[in-house]
């Protein structure tokens, strides 16, 4: 006779996955950030994100609270977050965050192109024409001599600034 709590050798093993309390403690901290990085977004990209309606609104009233009340709302959004895909939250916050920093490498770009058709003059004016054909190469070249002159008087670089605005709108055209 098989005793009761024994399986039969046939039948197979369900592997049983412990959690420790102190994972599962770490896990919902995990969720509770990610929610206090949700509170921080604006409104209008946060209605981009992918959220289930419940947490949405706690995200929106958590935004409101003050004190006490929103770290309670903090918790309760930790715990809504547990009904909701983490990983795709996570994607949507790391894209943003990448597109700014991406903006931000572009404006760097064009600052250090500004500098070179400020020092090079034409050199760097053809490789803008050939970047941005609907340049206005007069244009910049008018303001490249202002930019050099506005440099070694000590003037404020008026010139040297309108130059960057010129290649951002062309940047910004192109796309």
């Amino acid at each position: 006779m098989a005793r009761k709590n024994q399986k039969a050798p046939w039948e197979p093993e369900e592997e049983i996955i412990w959690v420790s309390k102190s994972e599962m403690k770490r896990d919902m901290e995990a969720l509770q950030k990610l929610g206090v990085e949700l509170v921080d977004l604006s409104s209008s990209t946060l209605k981009k994100m992918p959220l289930s309606e419940d947490l949405l609104d706690a995200v929106l009233d958590a935004q409101r609270f003050k004190n006490e009340a929103r770290r309670r709302q903090l918790q309760r959004i930790g715990k809504l977050m547990q009904f909701e895909d983490a990983e795709q939250i996570q994607a949507a916050l790391d894209k943003i965050r990448n597109k700014h920093s991406q903006n931000t490498a572009v404006l760097h770009k064009l600052e250090q192109l500004r500098d070179r058709v400020v020092e090079q003059g034409d050199a760097a004016i053809d490789q803008v024409m050939e970047l941005y054909p609907e340049a206005d190469r007069q244009r910049l070249r008018q303001l490249a001599r202002q930019a050099a002159k506005e440099k070694s008087s000590n003037k404020p670089p008026r010139a040297f600034r309108e130059i960057f605005q010129i290649l951002k709108q062309l940047n910004d055209e192109a796309l």
